[in-house]
């Protein structure tokens, strides 16, 4: 069994006294594990940092074997995160959210998603990114957010809030008498609308809490431990 693919490395670990096995996120393969022999030379060193993105070739003698990976350096990302901490943090959060997904399984529009999260940008548009790629992480494992009509009137206009407890979305009048019950939905995630620092604080409050809710609590899992300390740098006025 062998294939080509590109992909996104969201990890390495060490394997042995000179090899290391990476965790390689690979368009229409989905987050892959391989061997890669001599991993911890000084001459691989650079190319395998999480954040850069590179061609591997996956080899095995079975499809349901680790493999072993041959990697070759497509984008050095990760020479430019190291210089700025909070796209290096950005960075971290984005390779432990891709974790959650089942192995093999091909995610590419978070996979394209984190990689344009990780372009050289400003940290405004890093934060919309990162709240963006959290709420479509949740759809892809399942637990995706019901925000195209009101749960009571079943409009399409003037939403405003979600209900915790179902996902849905709720309209601005209904909402009233429960706001402080409900989570506040800013417009960016369901509009072209701008984001002010207040709405991406409330955005990472929205996705934050169903990670809690559906991913994080149930399977007994830590919270990325960046997770907070980088919100609150991007979320600051």
């Amino acid at each position: 069994m062998q294939w080509t693919g590109k992909g996104l490395l969201i990890g390495v670990r060490r394997h042995g006294e000179t090899s290391v096995i990476a965790e390689v996120m690979v368009a229409g393969k989905g987050r892959t594990q391989g061997l890669i022999r001599g991993g911890r030379s000084t001459r691989l060193a650079a190319t395998l940092q999480p954040g850069n993105t590179v061609q591997v070739a996956w080899r095995a003698r079975l499809e349901e074997h680790l493999g072993t990976f041959a990697v070759e350096l497509i984008d050095a990302r990760a020479a430019t995160l190291i210089a700025d901490r909070i796209r290096l943090y950005a960075c971290q959060l984005l390779c432990d959210h891709l974790r959650l997904l089942p192995e093999r399984d091909p995610h590419d529009r978070l996979l394209g998603l984190a990689v344009d999260a990780l372009d050289d940008k400003s940290r405004h548009d890093l934060a919309v990114d990162l709240a963006r790629f959290e709420l479509s992480l949740l759809d892809e494992l399942g637990f995706g957010l019901d925000l195209s009509a009101c749960a009571v009137t079943g409009t399409t206009e003037d939403l405003t809030h979600v209900s915790p407890k179902t996902g849905r979305a709720v309209s601005r009048e209904p909402a009233k008498p429960y706001c402080d019950r409900l989570l506040v939905l800013p417009q960016f995630l369901i509009s072209s609308a701008p984001a002010a620092p207040e709405d991406l604080a409330h955005a990472f409050r929205l996705t934050g809490h169903f990670l809690h809710l559906h991913v994080w609590d149930v399977r007994d899992i830590d919270p990325p431990a960046i997770r907070d300390s980088l919100v609150h740098e991007l979320t600051r006025a």
